[in-house]
C-alpha cells in the first residue's frame, strides 16, 4: 500500500460487490458524480459474479480508465473463506491518502459527501473515522427505520463512543487514513464483518467525526447480501458462531490496546451477545434486567414487536403472516 501516494490520487473509494447487477450502475455513478478539487480512484473487487456484474465493471473501466479498477474473480473468494475482501484485495492496491467505503448495493446521494470528509480529515489529522447519517432503501417488504442515524446532531467521536456504540455506523458512510490499514492486525483477519475491525483500529489509532447528513443509502434486503443470507439456514446456529467470534474479536482488541478500551470493549461484547439474543427471539435473555440498558437501546418500533410476540404470539404471527404473505 502507498499510504501517502507518489501519485496525485487523495481517495481510494472501496467497493466490494456480488452479484449486484442491479445496483452496481447507482453505485458508480454516485461515485463518479463527486465533486472534488482532487482526484481520486475507484476500486472494485467483485466477488466472481454470476448476474453480469462483471460486465458492467469491464464497461465502466473502459469509459473511464485509470479511473475505475475492477478486479473481477473468477473464482469466489468469500467461499473460500476470506471474510474481509477488502483488506486482502483492495487495500493493497490502494493509491489514496483516504479510504472512503461503500459496497456495491449501496450508493451515495450528495456530491459534497467526499469533499467534505476530506475537508474535515485534513483540517483534523487525528481524526481516523470520518461518517456520517445514511438513508434506508428499502427492496422489498420489511419493517426497518426510514435512516441510519447513530446520533443527533455533528459529534466528535471518542475512541469509547466508537467501540461502544448502541447503533451501528452505515458502512457507505465511513471514511479513514489508508495509513491505519497498512498493516492489519489479527483481530481484522478474524472478524467475519468488515466495517467493525475498522472502526476498531480507528478508534486505537484516534477518534472520530459524524457529521448529521444523510449523505449515503443503504439498502436492506438485497437478495445474496451478508444479511440476508446469514437469515438462511440454522439462523441459532449461525448467530451464536457469530458470537463467538465476535467474543474472540473483542479478547483480541482488548489485548492490541493493552486494556485501556475494556471497558467499552466488554460492553461492545455485550451488547453483540444481547442483539443475538433479540435476533432469536430468546425472550428470557431479551427480558432480563442485566441487559436493560441494551433494550432500552433498542427502538420503540423493536421494543413494540419484542412485546407483541412475547405476551400475544397468536396475535404477532397473524399480523406477521399477513404482512409477509
Amino acid at each position: 500500500m502507498n499510504g501517502n501516494s507518489d501519485s496525485n490520487i487523495m481517495v481510494s473509494v472501496n467497493c466490494v460487490t456480488f452479484n449486484h447487477k442491479n445496483y452496481i450502475r447507482q453505485a458508480l455513478d454516485s461515485f463518479l458524480m463527486q465533486k472534488t478539487n482532487f482526484e481520486f480512484e475507484i476500486l472494485v473487487h467483485d466477488d466472481a459474479s454470476t448476474d453480469g456484474t462483471g460486465e458492467i465493471l469491464r464497461e465502466y473501466e473502459k469509459r473511464y480508465p485509470g479511473k475505475v479498477l475492477p478486479l473481477i474473480q473468477t473464482e469466489n473468494q468469500y467461499s473460500q473463506g476470506i471474510d474481509n475482501i477488502s483488506g486482502a484485495f483492495n487495500f493493497p492496491r490502494a493509491r489514496g491518502k483516504y479510504i472512503f467505503m461503500c459496497d456495491g448495493d449501496d450508493y451515495w446521494v450528495s456530491p459534497d459527501k467526499m469533499q467534505k470528509q476530506v475537508d474535515y480529515m485534513e483540517a483534523h489529522p487525528e481524526c481516523t473515522l470520518c461518517i456520517h447519517s445514511a438513508k434506508i432503501d428499502l427492496v422489498g417488504k420489511a419493517v426497518t427505520e426510514g435512516q441510519m442515524r447513530p446520533y443527533c446532531g455533528n459529534k466528535v467521536l471518542s475512541p469509547e463512543d466508537i467501540v461502544d456504540k448502541s447503533s451501528g455506523y452505515a458502512m457507505s458512510s465511513m471514511a479513514f487514513p489508508s495509513r491505519i490499514v497498512k498493516e492489519l492486525p489479527d483481530y481484522y483477519v478474524e472478524c467475519p464483518v468488515g466495517d467493525t475491525p475498522i472502526q476498531m483500529i480507528a478508534a486505537s489509532e484516534g477518534y472520530g467525526y459524524y457529521f448529521d447528513e444523510p449523505m449515503s443509502a443503504y439498502r436492506v434486503g438485497v437478495a445474496g447480501s451478508w444479511t440476508v443470507e446469514g437469515k438462511s439456514g440454522d439462523y441459532e446456529k449461525k448467530q451464536s458462531v457469530y458470537y463467538e467470534r465476535m467474543k474472540k474479536v473483542y479478547d483480541l482488541y482488548d489485548a492490541a490496546t493493552g486494556g485501556r478500551l475494556r471497558e467499552a470493549i466488554r460492553s461492545a461484547e455485550k451488547r453483540t451477545y444481547y442483539h443475538t439474543m433479540v435476533n432469536t427471539r430468546q425472550f428470557k435473555e431479551i427480558l432480563n434486567p442485566e441487559y436493560r440498558k441494551y433494550y432500552k437501546e433498542l427502538t420503540s418500533r423493536t421494543r413494540f414487536f419484542i412485546q407483541l410476540e412475547y405476551r400475544f404470539p397468536g396475535v404477532y404471527g397473524f399480523l406477521r403472516k399477513k404482512y409477509h404473505g
